[in-house]
């Protein structure tokens, strides 16, 4: 069997079988591509990779100069590749299970502040077609906590306005559903019935919420532009992008006293260890929460 059709079979199960989103798909395709280009030239087929040939692959991807967490994700890649081979029966031992990952630091993206958010929202001129679709975008991002993916795949018919709900399509297919708070939807709506409402829209995109100007869908990189824009225009100087909003959604949760788990609950994670992460609580925070509910503090 080609590598072509090994790797299209490797992406049907990653669909299929894993469940995972189509971003996540593309990205272990292209690495198994890397992995297929590399052997390609020494002649050297998937079935009969040792451990050392896999070891010289990313000794030659380390030299590249490529980011350990790059790096990682393509090692990630190939132990699923090969996962998936010995389930077809395709080979019958896992050259990559000694693989090891280089260390990922926890470097966290910058958190926006309240003000700094409230700026970006004022800097959005409203007296132009997409200005208060750019206000909705950014207060469902900051409010909901939502992805780029999840924002451009929001559809009218998972809004529900009178219970004050979302639903969200996230990571796997995974369903959940977050609230909406006042302000955000109070901005959706002005955006839904006095400016979406006058659009040119394309059949197929009836149903999505968030459109451009020719009555289509929104792009991730036209969400990442108008984010850039605005953070441009506010004069922030961080290194700030979409997911900046849904970092600063969960961060002022914790830091306000929310529970963990229900923030773990409103962002899709499906391990609370990656809600930490994301949260990076401050120590007075941790150091309260010892003084209040620790049973011999108590005492």
């Amino acid at each position: 069997m080609s590598w072509n059709s090994i790797i299209i079979g490797f992406s049907s199960y990653l669909k299929l079988e894993k469940s995972l989103s189509d971003n996540t798909v593309e990205s272990y395709i292209r690495d198994i591509r890397k992995l297929e280009s590399y052997f390609s030239n020494i002649k050297v087929t998937y079935t009969v990779i040792k451990l050392r040939n896999l070891q010289e692959f990313l000794a030659n991807i380390h030299d590249l100069g490529l980011s350990a967490k790059t790096q990682a994700r393509i090692i990630s890649s190939i132990k699923s590749f090969y996962k998936y081979l010995m389930l077809e029966n395709i080979i019958q031992q896992d050259p990559s299970e000694l693989l090891e990952s280089p260390k990922i630091g926890r470097k966290l993206p910058d958190v926006l502040s309240v003000e700094e958010i409230e700026n970006m929202i004022g800097n959005i001129d409203r007296s132009k077609t997409e200005g208060e679709r750019n206000v909705a975008i950014i207060e469902i991002l900051y409010s909901c906590g939502l992805r780029v993916s999840e924002l451009i795949n929001l559809k009218l018919s998972d809004i529900y306005f009178n219970e004050g709900f979302i639903r969200i399509i996230g990571k796997g297919n995974k369903q959940r559903l977050v609230p909406l708070g006042s302000v955000a939807s109070k901005h959706l709506k002005i955006y839904i019935n006095e400016q979406r409402i006058h659009n040119k829209i394309c059949s197929e995109y009836k149903d999505i919420v968030f459109l451009n100007r020719r009555g289509k869908q929104l792009t991730r990189v036209m969400i990442f532009t108008i984010v850039k824009n605005l953070v441009s225009l506010s004069g922030i100087q961080k290194n700030i992008s979409p997911h900046s909003l849904r970092h600063s959604f969960a961060t002022h949760l914790v830091e306000g006293g929310a529970d963990l788990r229900a923030v773990q609950e409103m962002l899709g994670h499906q391990s609370i260890t990656t809600t930490e992460i994301y949260t990076h609580l401050d120590r007075s925070y941790l150091m309260q929460n010892i003084l209040d509910f620790h049973p011999l503090e108590k005492k």
